[in-house]
């Protein structure tokens, strides 16, 4: 049976951030979750919607797939691991969720990572987003951070890291 464990929560304050981050993560779980819930300071469809995604500060050795829709259109391509963020032209105080689960995170082989996403908002437009990511690297994954690909995450976006023990 497996077990989650809070490792961390970052909550942004005023003002905003344009990154969320993770670092000195403890090796000691099988798998790591991140879940998030956030919301971009610009109305910029091709930007404001999105975040990216980094293992140890770095975009060296990234690839991935995404698959998205928004109830009229689908969109696929290769792009490295991104989550969905809300930008501030869609309903106030709604918030995108998503969740990257990253197995085997501290193991010498290389980390895959799948972020699935969704955009909520009392209109017609919304995103449903699954991208999975390759890091080709052997390296343990000691941090992960998140940028806003446009503006920065405003406050009340928030991240929470979990550990996985398989007992």
């Amino acid at each position: 049976m497996a077990t989650f464990d809070l490792i961390q929560t970052v909550t942004v304050g005023s003002g905003g951030a344009a990154s969320i981050e993770f670092t000195s993560i403890p090796q000691t779980y099988t798998d790591l979750v991140i879940k998030l819930s956030v919301r971009s300071s610009v109305a910029d469809g091709s930007n404001g919607y999105y975040f990216d995604v980094f293992f140890n500060d770095t975009s060296a050795n990234r690839s991935g797939r995404f698959l998205q829709g928004n109830g009229s259109v689908t969109a696929s391509g290769s792009y490295p691991l991104w989550g969905v963020s809300i930008g501030s032209d869609f309903t106030a105080s709604v918030f995108a969720n998503n969740e990257l689960y990253i197995p085997n995170y501290s193991g010498s082989t290389y980390k895959s990572s799948i972020l699935n996403g969704v955009q909520e908002q009392n209109a017609t437009l919304a995103r449903l987003m699954m991208s999975a990511g390759l890091w080709s690297d052997t390296a343990a994954v000691t941090s992960v951070k998140f940028t806003a690909a446009g503006g920065v995450f405003v406050q009340h976006s928030s991240a929470s890291l979990y550990g996985i023990k398989n007992t």
